[in-house]
């Protein structure tokens, strides 16, 4: 594997984007939407296996004491390889004073507690889509 790390939005493939979050059973959406959101956060970060895009993530924040880490994904066939680690540990770095909020798919909160992220007692969420993210298991 050839890893190279992007700190902007130049030249990214959207509908990969889209494939790689619907691999991965995130929530997708088309292309423009993705590149939008992309386009409009704090810190972006993909990563490539050669010219390959195998993961990304990024951050909306105020860059002084709030951030929200949004579309952690990397390829299952990427995974374990320290990766998505590797996008975290970027995002966390740039704004250290900020306290970070995000959203853990069910199941991969563990990654999230490997890198010292700890379960909200208080956290609360409103969504569009209410009846569709309590069959995903999001919210109660």
């Amino acid at each position: 594997m050839n890893l190279r790390i992007q700190y902007n939005c130049l030249n990214i493939d959207w509908n990969c984007v889209s494939e790689i979050l619907k691999k991965v059973g995130m929530a997708y959406y088309e292309n423009e939407v993705h590149k939008k959101a992309f386009e409009n956060s704090y810190i972006v970060v993909f990563a490539f296996d050669d010219d390959k895009l195998i993961g990304f993530g990024r951050a909306l924040s105020d860059g002084i004491c709030q951030a929200a880490i949004y579309d952690i994904a990397v390829l299952p066939e990427y995974q374990g390889k320290n990766i998505g680690r590797e996008i975290v540990n970027y995002i966390l770095k740039c704004i250290p004073q900020c306290n970070f909020i995000l959203y853990a798919a069910p199941g991969k909160e563990i990654f999230y507690e490997k890198l010292n992220f700890k379960k909200l007692k208080t956290g609360m969420a409103m969504f569009h889509d209410t009846k569709k993210m309590q069959r995903k298991g999001l919210i109660e």
